[in-house]
């Protein structure tokens, strides 16, 4: 709700695309802390961490409701709010996955990653939907109580979730002697030795670079330039806004649910690399649809295969990676969301001298391109049967 009704309002008040692309990179700023909060959650519990990440989101949400009351709220305002819900947003699929990761045998990984994701893409289609509404009927401020409000209840259920590890037997004799004579260590060492766990893990290496090149490629034109597509191409408002959003989310729910049913017989890097490619061809399509009604399609087949795609890289991250490393394995995963940002920043002048169509048509290339050159050069942790990446 939140990403669909600011992104419609910054345009519309500023009728910029470059300030549209700006809005949604600042909606990333905190991708290069993502590590660290992986680091933190790891030494100090995720449900500490993620109470204290959804309290924020409480508070920003509050400020912008109590803005657009007084009739203060305005563009400047907007994207202050948004660079500071940035530093800490993209970490929170972070700790979600962390929590998972932590609580689900690995022969279960694919199928509760699944899951998770179900109640996310749910959330985008009914966000989409009723924000637009929201809006569009009762103005901003009356749309901010109900984000607030979702935000205060998102805390107070999280007060729920387990913060507690496994309990672990104690050392004994000079094995207890030993390990308490040891100094603990730095949250910069911690995160050095998850970052050369990556480095020197060819599946989890070659998955990072996946992860950062769909983020500049293929996420931007179906994330955060869906606003000017629907408001330049489409002449619609943001209700035919919402329907599009809503769509590409039932594409990905319905993923979701798909490998709820069939993970446990899939391959998961396999179907991560076929599945990115397939976005990326149904993105080319999107580009060229005249009309909401294709285009609604065309998106939803895309989120489909995103669905597919970043669920199988997720599953794969979890269950190779050593378990105590996961949730700094997982924070380095967001660090690729960095790429984001920058696809936006290129697009945007791109998108106003070229044109939607033509820019995705490049990006989609490139990206295709790339995705080959990682297949080939992991070959063979990424596309043999045998494989540690595609082990069930």
């Amino acid at each position: 709700m939140e990403g669909l009704i600011l992104g419609w309002y910054v345009l519309v008040e500023t009728g910029s695309v470059l300030l549209l692309t700006l809005f949604a990179s600042l909606q990333y700023t905190g991708t290069l802390l993502a590590p660290m909060f992986g680091v933190v959650g790891h030494r100090i519990g995720t449900k500490k961490l993620l109470c204290a990440m959804r309290a924020t989101y409480t508070t920003l949400a509050a400020t912008l409701m109590t803005l657009a009351f007084t009739g203060l709220l305005a563009p400047a305002y907007v994207f202050i709010v948004a660079a500071l819900m940035g530093i800490v947003r993209p970490s929170d699929l972070v700790m979600r996955y962390a929590l998972i990761g932590e609580t689900m045998p690995a022969t279960r990984l694919m199928g509760a990653t699944s899951v998770s994701r179900t109640t996310q893409d749910s959330a985008r289609i009914a966000g989409a939907l009723t924000g637009a509404g929201l809006v569009a009927a009762l103005g901003i401020g009356p749309a901010y109580v109900v984000i607030a409000s979702l935000y205060a209840t998102s805390l107070l259920l999280t007060f729920n979730v387990a913060g507690k590890r496994p309990a672990r037997h104690p050392p004994e004799g000079a094995a207890a002697a030993e390990t308490h004579a040891q100094p603990r260590t730095s949250a910069w060492h911690d995160l050095k030795d998850g970052v050369a766990h990556v480095w020197t893990t060819p599946q989890l290496r070659a998955a990072m670079y996946l992860a950062f090149l769909v983020n500049v490629t293929a996420f931007p034109l179906v994330n955060a330039l869906l606003p000017y597509v629907a408001k330049e191409i489409y002449r619609t408002d943001q209700t035919g806004l919402g329907y599009l959003v809503a769509s590409w989310a039932f594409g990905a729910l319905l993923g979701s649910l798909t490998l709820t049913r069939i993970g446990h017989a899939i391959r998961p890097a396999r179907t991560m690399v076929v599945s990115c490619a397939a976005w990326y061809a149904m993105i080319v399509v999107f580009a060229q649809m005249q009309g909401p009604a294709g285009g609604s399609v065309a998106l939803m087949l895309a989120g489909f295969a995103q669905s597919l795609g970043m669920i199988s890289m997720s599953a794969m991250l979890l269950r190779t990676a050593d378990a105590q490393f996961r949730s700094r394995v997982m924070g380095i995963r967001m660090l690729a969301v960095y790429g984001l940002p920058i696809g936006l920043l290129i697009s945007g002048p791109l998108v106003g001298g070229l044109g939607y169509p033509t820019t995705a048509m490049l990006y989609c290339a490139a990206g295709l391109a790339f995705v080959l050159v990682i297949v080939v050069r992991w070959r063979d942790h990424l596309w043999r049967p045998e494989a540690t990446g595609n082990s069930r």
